[in-house]
């Protein structure tokens, strides 16, 4: 197979890891795999893979800018019949509009991918561009698109977002002299790692855990919270921590070259969130065996046994997170072992394989049935 992905840009983000995942696995199974995308950080990653990069000026969120739409389309209509694309495969909003657009000039299915939640709006209505079918990365996905956004459940098809599990396991095996070098280069102290890599949304829930971290620091004052991540709430995080006086213990990262060195550095992982897709940094983190703290919302469930392989905690609650973040400093036989049982989870059901196997499914009945 030909295949297109489209998407708005190749930052660092959940989106493109998800397409690096598909464009790494389609890519070694033979067939041939093109992005078009405004570029970004991660493209070299893509070249690495043999992937193909169709440059395009889609870097926009509105599906209303007609100018950039429209010179992506033109940049497209040539490529999509010289490359004998096959499959469009879709991943923002805005790019679900240039794929049913772009579909006009070729007989390819057009498949899109939901990755979070979406608010009600009458463009989505009017223009729905969902594709032949939609993929819905987990279970409170598919909820939110047949009871919110009114799509049928026969175009749905239900695939977990996977990855590559050896790939992050290696942050068990990095060595102590790297991971402190590590550490010695992010200016983080002796003491334990709380971390979260994500971007900087009041949805992903930063707020709450800093004020959770205010509270750690009363019974384990050599506690650091480490922030990966970029975002338009930055400033204000910023400001929040200041407010509590607790900036020696906070170090804000924005970005970094490499998440499974990044997280063999940190001791709890806690994921937030207000609402959350699937939450595809925290299986990252439980593929390289931390034990992990995520919110009781969508997608995380999904993922957090509670109890069992992690904790789960009542969403924007300070006090809840921080007796959860406590109980994993205070007992490393508990953070070992839900860290292992984290790891054999992933691998068990959320691995690159998987994901790959039910997408060609969904590729092959798309063929099959527009042919």
């Amino acid at each position: 197979m030909n295949i297109l992905y489209l998407t708005t840009h190749l930052n660092v983000g959940g989106i493109t890891s998800y397409l690096l995942t598909l464009a790494q696995g389609f890519s070694a199974r033979g067939h041939k795999v093109y992005v078009a995308s405004s570029g970004g950080d991660s493209l070299i990653r893509f070249s690495e893979q043999g992937v193909i990069h169709l440059p395009i000026p889609i870097k926009t969120k509105s599906e209303f800018n007609v100018i950039k739409l429209g010179l992506s389309l033109a940049s497209l209509a040539h490529q999509l019949k010289y490359r004998r694309i096959d499959i469009i495969h879709s991943h923002t909003r805005v790019t679900q509009v240039l794929g049913c657009l772009a579909q006009r000039f070729i007989r390819a299915p057009h498949v899109t991918t939901c990755h979070g939640f979406f608010k009600k709006r009458f463009s989505r209505a009017l223009f729905p561009c969902w594709g032949d079918a939609v993929i819905a990365i987990s279970d409170s996905v598919k909820d939110h698109l047949m009871l919110d956004l009114g799509v049928l459940e026969r175009d749905i098809r239900l695939v977990y977002n996977g990855i590559d599990v050896s790939f992050f396991a290696q942050a068990a095996r990095i060595n102590p002299d790297e991971r402190q070098s590590l550490r010695k280069g992010l200016k983080l102290t002796g003491g334990p790692v709380i971390g979260i890599i994500a971007r900087l949304s009041d949805v992903k829930g930063h707020q709450y855990l800093i004020h959770a971290m205010k509270l750690v620091l009363v019974r384990h004052p050599d506690a650091q919270l480490l922030i990966v991540g970029e975002g338009p709430m930055e400033p204000r995080l910023r400001d929040l921590v200041g407010s509590l006086g607790i900036e020696q213990s906070v170090i804000f990262v924005p970005t970094v070259s490499g998440t499974a060195r990044t997280l063999s550095i940190i001791d709890v992982y806690v994921s937030p969130s207000l609402k959350e897709g699937l939450g595809l940094s925290l299986m990252e983190a439980m593929a390289a065996g931390l034990p992990c703290i995520g919110s009781d919302v969508g997608g995380i469930r999904n993922l957090i046994q509670n109890g069992t392989n992690g904790l789960l905690v009542k969403p924007a609650d300070p006090s809840s997170l921080a007796v959860a973040i406590e109980e994993l400093l205070s007992s490393s036989a508990k953070a070992k072992e839900f860290g292992a049982r984290a790891h054999l989870f992933i691998n068990r059901n959320f691995s690159q394989a998987e994901m790959l196997l039910h997408t060609q499914e969904v590729y092959r009945e798309c063929l099959e049935t527009r042919s």
